[in-house]
C-alpha cells in the first residue's frame, strides 16, 4: 500500500500547492468520519494491531500517535483512529480565532522528505474547536483512543497575559481531551519561543494547573496529564531549566520536539526552498530529536513520560526514539510522504523488533539504548 501511495498517488497531489492539498485531505477524512462504513472500511485497509501502552492512566492502543498541527479543530477526529493511530494531537488551538499567517506558508522540500512551515497557529478558536468536537461525541464518532489538544498563544496577546491566555483555552476545551500539551516552542508565533524561560514557563503552568484542579472539581474527577512541548533548538541548559518545573508544577510528561529554525549543512545550496522561514519538520530533524529525547530521558532518569516527534518514517526511526527514552510518538511529515498504510508499517515493525529481542512490550523497550 506505501508503494502505491509514493510512486502512484503522491505524485499527483505533490503537483499541487501543498496547503490546497492539506485542506482538500481533512475534507475527505472528516466526510470519511462522519459516516461509520466509511471509517469501517479505512480501517479495514489501514488499522494497526494491538501493541498497547499505558501512560498517565490511558490505555494506547499502540504508541504511535498522530502530532499536532495535521488537524488543529479536530475536522477529521474520528478517522484516526481508522487509519491505525493509538492517539492523536490536536491543535494547536488558541484562545482567539486567529488566520495564521499570509499564504504561502508551507512548503515542501521532497528529495529530503521534509517540510518547512509558518502556518502560525491558524484556528477557529478554544470556543469553536470545544463545539466541534461536542458535535463528535453527540453522533458517538469519538474514537477510542486518547485524544490531546495542544495549547498555544494567541497571537495578539501579550506576553505577560500570557498564563491567562493559556489558562483560557484550558477551561473551554478542558472536558473534551485526555491529556494536554502546552505550546511554547512553535518558531512561528513572534517570541512565542520566549516563554520556554523558566520564570515565564512558571507563571504559564500555575495558571494552568490552576484551572485544571478547579475544573476536575467540577467535574469530580481528576486533572487532566498536562505537558510541555520543547523546541529541539534549546540547548540542554535550557531543557534542564524545563524539566526543572516539572515537580513543582506537576507535569505529566514532555512532548520533544517541536520543528526547527535550523537548516542542514549545505542545504540552501541544495534546494532554495530552505532559505524560506518557519520551522522544519522531517528526516532532517529525526538526529536532533533523538538527542533532546535522550538527554531529557537521563536528566529525569526515566521517571517523566516522553512523546517523540521528529523525523519518524518507520520501524528503524520509531525504535530509535523508542530506546532514546521515548514511550509514546507522533508522526505528521512521514505521513504526507509515505502515505495511509505509515502506522501498520510502523507498528508491524516494532512488534517485530520486540520479538526478535525477546522483550514482552514497549515498556520494557523504552530507554533501552541507556542500559546497553
Amino acid at each position: 500500500m506505501n508503494w502505491f501511495y509514493r510512486h502512484y498517488v503522491r505524485p499527483v497531489l505533490f503537483a499541487q500547492d501543498p496547503e490546497h492539498i492539506h485542506r482538500f485531505t481533512l475534507d475527505m477524512l472528516g466526510w470519511a468520519g462522519r459516516h461509520y462504513l466509511m471509517r469501517e472500511a479505512l480501517g479495514t485497509f489501514f488499522e494497526a494491531p494491538e501493541l498497547p501502552v499505558t501512560v498517565w492512566g490511558l490505555r494506547f492502543p499502540n504508541p504511535v500517535g498522530l502530532a499536532a498541527g495535521m488537524d488543529k479543530e479536530g475536522e477529521a477526529l474520528p478517522a484516526w483512529e481508522a487509519l491505525g493511530f493509538g492517539h492523536c494531537e490536536l491543535g494547536a488551538v488558541t484562545a482567539q480565532p486567529q488566520p495564521g499567517n499570509p499564504p504561502p506558508r508551507l512548503f515542501r522540500i521532497i528529495p529530503d522528505e521534509a517540510i518547512i512551515n509558518r502556518m502560525g497557529f491558524n484556528n477557529e478558536g478554544a470556543a469553536a474547536v470545544a463545539q466541534a468536537l461536542a458535535r463528535w461525541r453527540a453522533a458517538r464518532a469519538w474514537p477510542r483512543h486518547p485524544v490531546g489538544i495542544n495549547l498555544g498563544k494567541t497571537k495578539v496577546a501579550p506576553l505577560d497575559q500570557a498564563p491567562a491566555d493559556y489558562a483560557q483555552s484550558l477551561e473551554r476545551l478542558w472536558p473534551h481531551a485526555d491529556f494536554f500539551v502546552v505550546n511554547v516552542s512553535s518558531p512561528n508565533t513572534p517570541q512565542l519561543r520566549d516563554l520556554q524561560e523558566r520564570e515565564a514557563l512558571d507563571e504559564i503552568l500555575a495558571a494552568m494547573q490552576e484551572v485544571n484542579a478547579r475544573c476536575a472539581a467540577l467535574a469530580a474527577g481528576r486533572p487532566k496529564p498536562l505537558l510541555v512541548k520543547v523546541a529541539p533548538d534549546l540547548s540542554f541548559a535550557a531543557l534542564d531549566e524545563i524539566v526543572s518545573l516539572a515537580g513543582p508544577r506537576a507535569l505529566a510528561g514532555l512532548v520533544a520536539t517541536n520543528t526547527t529554525v535550523e537548516r542542514p549543512e549545505g542545504s540552501i545550496d541544495r534546494s532554495r526552498v530552505y532559505a524560506e522561514s518557519g520551522g522544519l519538520s522531517g528526516r532532517p530533524l529525526r538526529k536532533r530529536s533523538t538527542e533532546v529525547i535522550a538527554h531529557l530521558y537521563r536528566q529525569t532518569q526515566g521517571r517523566l513520560p516522553i512523546v517523540g516527534v521528529g523525523g519518524i518514517f518507520d520501524a528503524a526511526d520509531a525504535w530509535e526514539k523508542i530506546a532514546a527514552g521515548a514511550c509514546l510518538l507522533q508522526v505528521y511529515t512521514a505521513l504526507v510522504y509515505e502515505g495511509p498504510g505509515l502506522v501498520r508499517g510502523i507498528v508491524r515493525g516494532l512488534q517485530a523488533r520486540l520479538s526478535e529481542m525477546g522483550l514482552p512490550d514497549i515498556p520494557s523497550a523504552v530507554g533501552l539504548a541507556h542500559r546497553a
